[in-house]
């Protein structure tokens, strides 16, 4: 909890200072590459939360991946080193990404589904997704096999179960209940 705090704040630190110098866009771009990459790569994550691997290391090692970061995040990385925090860089762009948007009016949708979206189902989905919540959105397809077919919506705190799974399991509620 302490950490997804100092994250929303060092977040609304970065997208005022990219704000007023006109460069919140590509800071959105780098802090979406940056927490895709850490989310998905395992020995990224764990050389940042490491205690063991020596700052300037972990410094070199995202420079090196990250070299085409714009300065102000290149500042973010050099500010959270400098303050003992670059474990919550991942954090820092989540939180990011969610109040630029939220200050743009879009929102992501996850959708988990079985198999890939095709642009026909994409465009069911964003239906769906403005009469729920009115707005429109970006969607991040997760496949997810398990859920047998159909699709989960989750959009912001708004979650929406269409999945053959779900289905199935509402079925044997009710004939373990009668």
């Amino acid at each position: 909890m302490a950490q997804t705090r100092a994250a929303i704040r060092y977040a609304k630190a970065i997208l005022e200072l990219a704000k007023e110098h006109k460069a919140d866009a590509s800071v959105n771009e780098d802090m979406k590459l940056l927490s895709r990459s850490i989310a998905e790569n395992k020995d990224l994550n764990g050389m940042l939360q490491s205690p063991v691997i020596p700052t300037a290391t972990k410094k070199a090692a995202l420079l090196a991946v990250f070299g085409s970061f714009s300065t102000w995040s290149t500042n973010l990385v050099d500010t959270l080193i400098q303050n003992k925090r670059i474990d919550i860089l991942g954090e820092v762009a989540s939180q990011y990404n969610r109040l630029y948007d939220q200050e743009h009016g879009t929102q992501v949708a996850k959708v988990t589904t079985a198999v890939q979206l095709n642009e026909d189902l994409k465009k069911m989905v964003l239906a769906k997704v403005r009469e729920l919540t009115g707005k429109e959105a970006e969607i991040n397809n997760v496949i997810d096999e398990s859920i047998l077919g159909g699709f989960i919506l989750r959009v912001g705190d708004l979650q929406y179960d269409a999945s053959i799974s779900n289905k199935l399991n509402k079925l044997k509620r009710e004939f373990t209940i009668n």
